[in-house]
C-alpha cells in the first residue's frame, strides 16, 4: 500500500519507496515496449506501401485505420482505468498491440491493410492512456516531473525499432520482422505485465486517500485548461507522426537514399528525442513549463524546416535530429498537466487530441504530397510546432495558476 494509506513509521517509509521506484520501472518498461513496437511497424512501411501496390493517397487513407482505431479506443479507456485501474487495462492493450503488429504484413491491398490497422490502432490507443494515467499518479506522488523519463524509455525504444529494422530490412520479409517483434513483446508482457498486477496504485501525496478509479470534478476553466494541453499536444505529435509515417520515405524517394539509410532517419528523430527527454526533468525544474515548451517548439520548427526542404541526405538527418530535440518535452508535460488537473479523463482527452495528431498527421501529409509534394507537405510540422509554442504562449498565465 502507499505510504498515504498508512499510519507513518519508520518501517513505512522504505517499503512505500520501493513500491513506487518498483512501478517507476515496471512503468518504462511499458513504454519502452510501445515505442520498440510501433517503430518496427512504421520502419516497414514502404515494404508494405511496395506489397499492397498503394499510392501515397491511398496509403494516406489506410493510415487513417489507426487513426481511427486509436481516437475511440481513447475515448474509451479513460472509463475503462476509472473502473477496472490503469495496470489491468495497460497489459491487456499490451497483449493485443502485440498480436496484431504483424497483421499490416500479411495484407495485400490498400482496403485490407487499413481494416487490420483499426485493430493495430485500438491497441495502440488504448496503451497509450492507460500507462500515461499511471505515471500521471506516479508523478504526482514522487512530487517531481518524471513524466519526460518514461517518454524518454518510449523514443528509446523506438529508436532501437527502428535501428533495428534498418538493420533486417534487407534481409527478412516484413511478415518475419514484425512476427518476431510480436513474439518479443509478449514475452516482455508476460514478465513486466505480472510485475505491474502487483504493483498497488501510486497514492498521492496528500492526506485525501484516493484510489486511482476515483473520478474527479472538474469545472469549466479546467475543462477549457485540459483542451488547452490536448491542443499543444496535438500539434507537436503531428510532427511525431510525420516522421514515423513518413521519414523513411522522403529520405529514399526525395533524396534517394537507400532502404537501410532511410529507416536511419527515424533513428536519428528517436534518438535526439530520447536525449531531450532524459534530461527533461532537469530542465522542467530549471526552467519551468512554459518557456520549456516555448523554446522546444521554436526549436522544431527550425529543424523541420531543414529536414524538408534540404537537398542532400545528411542535412535532413541533422533536420530531423533537430526536430526531435525540440518536440522531446512538449507531449508528456502537456498530458501530465491534463492529467493532474483531470485524472484519467484528462489524460484521456490530451491524449486523444495528442495522439490524434500524431495518427492524423500521416494521412493529411500523404493527401497534401499528393497535390502538391511530400517536402511542402513536411512543412506543415514546422507550422504546427509554431502553433503549439503561441497557445503555450497565450495562455502561459492560467497554466501557471495549475498546480
Amino acid at each position: 500500500m502507499p505510504l498515504i494509506n498508512k499510519p507513518a513509521s519508520d518501517t513505512a517509509v522504505p517499503a512505500s519507496t520501493r513500491d513506487l521506484t518498483r512501478l517507476r520501472v515496471v512503468l518504462t518498461t511499458f513504454f519502452a515496449l510501445d515505442g520498440f513496437v510501433f517503430a518496427g511497424w512504421v520502419v516497414r512501411i514502404p515494404d508494405i506501401k511496395e506489397r499492397t501496390g498503394a499510392s501515397s493517397g491511398a496509403l494516406g487513407l489506410a493510415l487513417l485505420g489507426v487513426s481511427a482505431g486509436a481516437v475511440v479506443t481513447m475515448t474509451l479507456t479513460g472509463r475503462l482505468c476509472r473502473r477496472y485501474g490503469s495496470h489491468p487495462v495497460t497489459v491487456a492493450c499490451a497483449v493485443l498491440l502485440c498480436l496484431s503488429i504483424v497483421l499490416p504484413a500479411l495484407t495485400h491491398s490498400a482496403l485490407a491493410l487499413g481494416l487490420v490497422l483499426l485493430v493495430f490502432g485500438s491497441a495502440y490507443g488504448g496503451i497509450n492512456v492507460a500507462f500515461n494515467s499511471a505515471a500521471v499518479d506516479l508523478v504526482a506522488a514522487l512530487r517531481r516531473p518524471i513524466m519526460p523519463s518514461f517518454h524518454a524509455a518510449f523514443s528509446l525504444g523506438g529508436m532501437i525499432g527502428a535501428g533495428l529494422g534498418g538493420l533486417v530490412a534487407g534481409a527478412l520479409s516484413p511478415v518475419t520482422h514484425l512476427a518476431g517483434l510480436g513474439a518479443v513483446g509478449l514475452l516482455v508482457t508476460l514478465v513486466a505485465g505480472r510485475a505491474l498486477l502487483r504493483c498497488p496504485p501510486a497514492g498521492h501525496p496528500d492526506d485525501t486517500p484516493r484510489t486511482e478509479s476515483a473520478p474527479r470534478r472538474t469545472d469549466g476553466r479546467t475543462r477549457r485548461l485540459v483542451f488547452t494541453f490536448g491542443l499543444i499536444a496535438l500539434c507537436t505529435a503531428y510532427g511525431e507522426g510525420a516522421m514515423a509515417d513518413w521519414g523513411a520515405l522522403h529520405l529514399k524517394e526525395d533524396l534517394g537514399a537507400s532502404p537501410g539509410l532511410a529507416a536511419v532517419g527515424y533513428s536519428c528523430f528517436a534518438l535526439a528525442m530520447t536525449i531531450g527527454r532524459l534530461t527533461g526533468t532537469a530542465l522542467l525544474e530549471r526552467l519551468g513549463r512554459t518557456p520549456t515548451v516555448v523554446a522546444g517548439g521554436t526549436t522544431a520548427v527550425a529543424g523541420m524546416l531543414l529536414a524538408s526542404l534540404a537537398p542532400a541526405t545528411w542535412a535532413a538527418l541533422f533536420g530531423f535530429a533537430v526536430t526531435g530535440l525540440g518536440l522531446a518535452n512538449i507531449f508528456p508535460v502537456a498530458v501530465e498537466r491534463a492529467g493532474a488537473l483531470g485524472g484519467p479523463s484528462g489524460v484521456a482527452t490530451a491524449s486523444t487530441l495528442g495522439y490524434g495528431g500524431m495518427l492524423l498527421g500521416p494521412p493529411a501529409i500523404g493527401f497534401m504530397a499528393d497535390w502538391l509534394s511530400l517536402p511542402a507537405a513536411l512543412t506543415s510540422v514546422a507550422v504546427l510546432a509554431g502553433v503549439a509554442v503561441l497557445v503555450a504562449l497565450a495562455t502561459r498565465r492560467a497554466a501557471a495558476s495549475t498546480p
